[in-house]
């Protein structure tokens, strides 16, 4: 999993904002959404078991399970006209909702 200069700039700010120094994004897949399956994003500490990707300082937290759909996508950061966000590119999703927050394998 990558992480783009976006995507870490936000991150920091919003751990910075929220007085949550130490800690991380959790990263994680649920099942739900209109693809059946759904991105998951929370601030939180590594737990035993995790995978850890690192840019800049920041720490990102994957679970084991959700790794097997996360494998090689990257995390991102937008702001446009029409909304901003967190997006993912990720080359495991065969369909995806246009939301973006929803895929399936």
């Amino acid at each position: 999993m990558t992480i783009t200069e976006k995507a870490t700039e936000k991150i920091k700010a919003i751990l910075a904002s929220q007085n949550k120094e130490g800690q991380g994004l959790r990263v994680k897949v649920v099942g739900g959404g209109c693809s059946g399956l759904q991105y998951k994003l929370d601030l939180d500490t590594q737990r035993e078991g995790d995978k850890i990707f690192e840019q800049d300082g920041i720490k990102v937290f994957v679970d084991l399970k959700s790794f097997l759909y996360l494998h090689g996508t990257e995390l991102d950061y937008t702001e446009s006209l029409t909304g901003s966000g967190f997006t993912f590119r990720n080359p495991n999703a065969k369909m995806s909702c246009g939301c973006g927050q929803s895929f399936s394998v």
